[in-house]
């Protein structure tokens, strides 16, 4: 039960409650739109960052939600657990390994995000692609984070984005 009260919509209790202040609620919603439909990063790249971002809040709603077009990605249950461990994943590419590095420094210690970290960066990714993986790691921490302090339950079928 999440820990403020508001009217159920049908939606699930992940969207529900952002109905309390539906002029935020709806920018809350175009977000979520851009970084699922719009973002120039591959679904494994981007899956390796939110699914880092995932674990880190605690996010019941965000750790049961998987891609859409994960299986055509070639993203299994195996692919979620290489990433919880990147560091040691001998399946992941350096691309994701990346994503996923740059996700956990993002939500736990941006300021360890040194020069030499940029450069490893900027040699596998280009700066548009660069901008999107902020974008979208900023996204995730805030709403994750939101849905992970506001108590709210995951819907019982698995989320796909």
């Amino acid at each position: 039960m999440a820990r403020i009260t508001f009217a159920e919509k049908g939606l699930g209790e992940h969207a529900d409650w952002a109905l309390l202040r539906p002029e935020i609620g709806a920018g809350m919603g175009a977000l979520a739109d851009a970084v699922y439909n719009h973002s120039k990063l591959g679904v494994r790249e981007r899956e390796a960052a939110r699914w880092t971002i995932a674990l880190i809040n605690d996010c019941v709603v965000c750790r049961n939600t998987r891609a859409k077009r994960g299986a055509e990605a070639g993203i299994d249950e195996g692919f979620y657990s290489e990433v919880t461990d990147w560091r040691h994943s001998g399946s992941l590419t350096e691309r994701e390994k990346l994503a996923a590095e740059f996700a956990q420094r993002f939500a736990l210690d941006h300021q360890a995000m040194d020069d030499p970290f940029w450069a490893r960066l900027h040699e596998a990714y280009e700066d548009a692609e660069i901008a999107d993986l902020v974008m979208c790691c900023g996204a995730w921490l805030g709403m994750g984070r939101m849905l992970a302090v506001l108590g709210v339950r995951a819907p019982d079928e698995r989320l796909l984005v």
